[in-house]
């Protein structure tokens, strides 16, 4: 695994240990950024499902100006660290160790122009769970960008708040790109 592109191209990244995460293969990363690069420019970015960080560190290396990792593995979390580190992102990053749900559940600090949903493809209700939970809709700016990805059948009901930019799928994978519907706008 590797960053494939900006500040921190070429550097190499840890994946944990066993099997609990399943990083973003180059060819998701290399279309999911194709598409997104151009809103990343001092982004502030939500990783959420972190893993190792490959999402979020790939967006601070594409000119995010911060990342918040949310991760809840322990071996992930030791991977996602020596990822910063490698690539000097450390001092731009906060890590949270913490459930996903419990971390929404704590009202967290924003606004993020981006964030990332990666969670276990066979848990589509945790992904549905977060989609749809007040706190990230809250958490994300107006006009900000959720990248949610899925994998064959599961593909997670988008809450009512929000709409489908685009979906792109790679092989049996699919990107979903929402964005939430700002009722004090009028839709």
């Amino acid at each position: 695994m590797r960053v494939i592109a900006g500040e921190a191209k070429g550097r190499t990244l840890i994946v944990p240990r066993g099997g609990g995460t399943r990083s973003a293969t180059d060819r998701i990363r290399e279309t999911l950024f194709a598409i997104v690069e151009p809103e990343l420019e001092g982004a502030r970015v939500l990783d959420l499902f972190a893993g190792a960080g490959t999402l979020g560190i790939e967006a601070l290396s594409r000119g995010a100006a911060r990342a918040t990792f949310v991760e809840r593995s322990a071996e992930a979390v030791k991977a996602l660290r020596r990822n910063l580190a490698a690539t000097n992102f450390g001092e731009r990053s906060e890590v949270v160790v913490a459930n996903v749900i419990a971390y929404l559940d704590s009202r967290p600090r924003g606004p993020f122009d981006v964030a990332f949903c990666d969670p276990p493809f066979a848990d589509v209700g945790i992904a549905e769970a977060t989609l749809g939970h007040e706190a990230l809709r809250s958490a994300v700016a107006p006009g900000g960008l959720v990248i949610a990805r899925a994998h064959g059948k599961h593909v997670p009901v988008v809450p009512a708040s929000a709409h489908i930019a685009r979906i792109k799928e790679i092989g049996e994978e699919k990107l979903l790109f929402l964005r939430y519907i700002d009722a004090a706008a009028g839709g």
